[in-house]
């Protein structure tokens, strides 16, 4: 599929809510990457971007990027140091597990979401909000040219 396509079809303010009342609930991090390009290995691809971004920058290392590549039909989350060690392999196999139906159906912005909701959730039980937030990384969905 086209990167375009799968943008038109994304509900971005959804998107966006989700990030927002996500991270209301936590110190960490969600950021929306969607590529161009053809990507060979998704997770590798979403490493690549999630540190161009800055992302493994924050304070407590708790940021998550949700990597979508749609003309590979291929995609990754990817979640920093401090997340993975609490919440181990078996939640991203778990939390990709539960957006492919969606994805499979077409129906992105629900995947998208659920996947926002899924990793919010697991950000706010090992991270909670913080009395002086951290700068926070901008909410867009984030695209390579």
């Amino acid at each position: 599929m086209h990167h375009r396509r799968f943008l038109a079809q994304i509900d971005e303010p959804r998107v966006l809510e989700a990030i927002r009342d996500s991270e209301k609930k936590c110190s960490g991090q969600i950021r929306v990457f969607v590529s161009h390009h053809r990507v060979g290995d998704a997770l590798k691809a979403a490493e690549r971007q999630f540190v161009r971004l800055g992302m493994a920058k924050t304070n407590a290392r708790n940021a998550v990027l949700i990597f979508f590549a749609p003309i590979s039909q291929t995609f990754a989350v990817f979640g920093d140091i401090s997340v993975h060690q609490k919440c181990g392999a078996q939640f991203w196999q778990s939390l990709c597990d539960d957006i492919v139906p969606s994805l499979k159906a077409g129906q992105y912005t629900v995947a998208l979401v659920g996947a926002i909701s899924k990793a919010g959730k697991v950000l706010a039980e090992h991270f909670p909000p913080e009395d002086k937030p951290q700068s926070p990384l901008p909410d867009s969905i984030v695209h390579d040219r």
